[in-house]
């Protein structure tokens, strides 16, 4: 069964000229969390945003759950630095990481979720071996390092592979997806098993945030 629907805009498609000011407006309307892309311009192309600015989210006043999505090699060093920021989950990609098990335990330790991120042509095989460890597995539809790409199809079947294994486990383990996921598409999405959808562009290049929102809700049903 599927746990209750999350809407995490990333704020990586915000104004980062009013960055605090824009996050709270989206979570004014209708928001849950707030998705956090970090890239090196190393693990993936672009150079985005660090713990700093995270910290200067919470002084800000922004209290929503902050969903950090590393692409970032290597990894270890970053978790400990987000976590002292003010993250509540960590997610990071398995080939990033020279010790899996041990990034996973370290983010544990830190006082965060942990979560482990598959670009669209990933193995999920070292699935096998962490999932029951895991309080979130991310798939990712588009290739990762610039926003507003189009949603990947094969992903789809991606998603319900790790619906079943998730389902299989019994345990709460939540499935986000990120990548070009709009208002048309997210229905479809959430048929196949997501029940975290994160949204950047989508979402904050259009003019009433809070219909948008209203409108994902409406077709995820």
């Amino acid at each position: 069964m599927k746990q209750q629907t999350i809407i995490s805009p990333s704020i990586l498609s915000a104004d980062f000229a009013r960055l605090g000011e824009d996050t709270q407006a989206v979570l004014d309307a209708g928001a849950d969390w707030v998705h956090f892309d970090v890239m090196d311009n190393h693990f993936v192309p672009n150079l985005t945003i660090g713990p700093m600015v995270c910290k200067a989210l919470r002084s800000y006043g922004i209290t929503a759950p902050i969903d950090v999505h590393l692409m970032v090699q290597p990894v270890d060093d970053l978790v400990v630095q987000f976590a002292k920021a003010g993250a509540s989950m960590i997610t990071f990609h398995p080939e990033a990481s020279i010790h899996v098990d041990r990034t996973i335990n370290l983010i544990k330790e830190c006082g965060c979720k942990a979560g482990l991120v598959f670009n669209p042509t990933t193995s999920l095989d070292i699935l096998d071996w962490t999932l029951e460890q895991l309080d979130m597995v991310l798939l990712m539809s588009v290739n990762p390092g610039f926003g507003g790409q189009s949603f990947i199809p094969y992903v789809m079947e991606k998603i319900a592979r790790v619906r079943a294994m998730i389902d299989a486990t019994g345990q709460d383990i939540r499935l986000e997806i990120d990548g070009g996921v709009t208002v048309d598409n997210i229905g479809s999405i959430s048929a196949a098993g997501v029940d975290t959808f994160v949204s950047g562009s989508a979402i904050f290049g259009t003019l009433d945030y809070a219909e948008t929102i209203e409108k994902m809700r409406q077709n995820i049903g």
